[in-house]
């Protein structure tokens, strides 16, 4: 999973994110408040950490702007040295899942992130099929039944085109992609992810007359996302 990290205390974003790493997630830590709400708005995250006390936008701050302005429900652990019942329950009502106290115990900290993520993601694993308008994926045979018909995909393009279709209308960065696409960042030739969005272009239809747009975002990443007839 990718983890966002609020906290300006650079040994402790050190200690959470590594960690984490052992679980095998991939971490992000952040600084300031400003910067990860814009990195928010740019790419995805499966769960946030959040301090409260950190420079330019504290994390309550950043915790309501994600639960006003996200569609998706994105799960938040706060952790804070701020103790008092008044401050916890305080941020549960705002709208995080969790609230722990520093300090953490490695142990605790995985064991809070991976009750939380089980939570929130239970349902896509167990899901036997997943449909989307004229797709259907059959996630446990890794088959794809697009407007009536099956299509031969290798499994990365079934893995890349289901996670396009979980995300639709989302732009979805080159790095995220390679998290969970390749679970690696540096070690595939740069043409590769652009190959297969190329092949999923071809073999599923994915072109404005057919009802769908997958386009690249220059220096970013890509979208698919659903075209009304209006639009052509």
């Amino acid at each position: 999973m990718r983890i966002a990290v609020l906290d300006d205390d650079q040994a402790q974003a050190d200690f959470v994110c590594q960690t984490l790493a052992t679980a095998g997630h991939v971490c992000h830590a952040f600084a300031e408040g400003r910067e990860l709400v814009r990195q928010l708005r740019r790419q995805t995250f499966d769960l946030l950490v959040l301090d409260w006390n950190v420079p330019d936008m504290s994390g309550d701050e950043v915790l309501r702007w994600v639960r006003q302005s996200l569609s998706e429900r994105l799960p938040v652990l706060f952790m804070t040295s701020r103790s008092h019942e008044t401050d916890i329950t305080s941020m549960l009502n705002t709208g995080a899942d969790d609230y722990v106290v520093k300090p953490v115990p490695a142990g605790v900290l995985l064991a809070r992130v991976g009750s939380l993520l089980r939570r929130a993601y239970a349902l896509r694993p167990s899901a036997v099929k997943e449909v989307f308008g004229e797709f259907e994926f059959d996630v446990s045979a890794k088959q794809v039944v697009a407007r009536g018909e099956q299509v031969t995909l290798t499994l990365k393009e079934f893995e890349l085109a289901l996670l396009l279709f979980q995300h639709l209308s989302r732009p979805l960065s080159r790095a995220h992609i390679l998290d969970v696409i390749w679970k690696q960042q540096n070690e595939i030739p740069s043409r590769t992810m652009d190959t297969h969005v190329s092949m999923l272009r071809s073999k599923l239809g994915l072109r404005p007359e057919r009802g769908y747009r997958l386009t690249p975002i220059y220096g970013y990443g890509y979208r698919l996302e659903r075209v009304d007839k209006g639009e052509l």
